[in-house]
């Protein structure tokens, strides 16, 4: 497997409590993985190693087998897209200026962003004549499309999201959902989704994680994970889903 991002006895404790135990892991490059499990189960915490928000107590987050350290994560955290629950948009700058605000950062031509905006609203389905407005003027589905514009407004080679649909209503979660899959396929993107859905987290990724208590449980497919289940705690997790059907 050609590995991105490649995770080598990776351990975080917060005080006396373990968030994620000493693992081995790795995500493929073009392909979307699925971290998924119970509240506490490590989920946010490996996205957080792998962006740098985080060190690790023990092991090494390597990108191309290359280790991250702390000289080098700046310039790792520019090939980075992260998007959150909530958006995390600034509420006193528009659509348009959350998008830009890290290529204005670094200094990139106001025509090039103007045809990069255009471009992502496009690719996420985000009306242009939106762009001026602020977070607070913007629906729910409407503030993670910028979002999610934001997070690819540098053509990132990795994508990080952390529950992004997980504040959505139903119909319109399941809309974004079907964007979102298109949006992996058309760019090949290398994306790692955090999800306590087990159906949408089959329906987005071509890999699916199963983590407990900071370890990871059992991975592959949801076939794998229905039909050969690795522990009687697997079982137990996908009979508590309701809303996948399992027969």
């Amino acid at each position: 497997m050609d590995a991105l991002v490649q995770l080598d006895g990776v351990g975080k404790s917060f005080g006396a409590a373990t968030a994620v135990h000493s693992l081995d892991l790795s995500f493929a490059t073009g392909k979307t993985t699925a971290l998924i499990g119970p509240s506490g189960c490590g989920k946010s915490t490996l996205l957080r190693l792998i962006v740098g928000l985080l060190q690790p107590d023990t092991g090494q987050v390597k990108v191309r087998d290359a280790a991250v350290t702390s000289e080098n994560i700046s310039q790792f955290r520019r090939g980075i897209g992260y998007v959150i629950q909530d958006g995390g948009l600034f509420p006193h700058l528009t659509a348009r200026d959350n998008v830009l605000l890290m290529a204005r950062q670094l200094g990139r031509p106001e025509d090039e962003c103007r045809m990069r905006v255009e471009e992502l609203c496009a690719l996420t389905r985000f009306p242009l004549d939106a762009l001026q407005r602020y977070p607070v003027e913007l629906s729910g589905g409407q503030r993670q499309r910028v979002s999610l514009m934001r997070a690819l407004a540098l053509a990132p080679e990795l994508l990080l999201l952390d529950e992004p649909l997980g504040a959505l209503d139903p119909l319109v979660r399941a809309a974004l959902q079907k964007d979102l899959k298109l949006i992996f396929q058309q760019l090949q993107q290398t994306a790692i989704l955090v999800t306590h859905d087990l159906a949408e987290a089959a329906y987005l990724s071509d890999h699916i994680v199963l983590l407990n208590d900071g370890r990871v449980v059992q991975q592959g497919t949801l076939a794998d994970l229905r039909d050969r289940p690795a522990s009687a705690f697997v079982s137990e997790f996908l009979r508590a889903q309701r809303s996948l059907t399992l027969t």
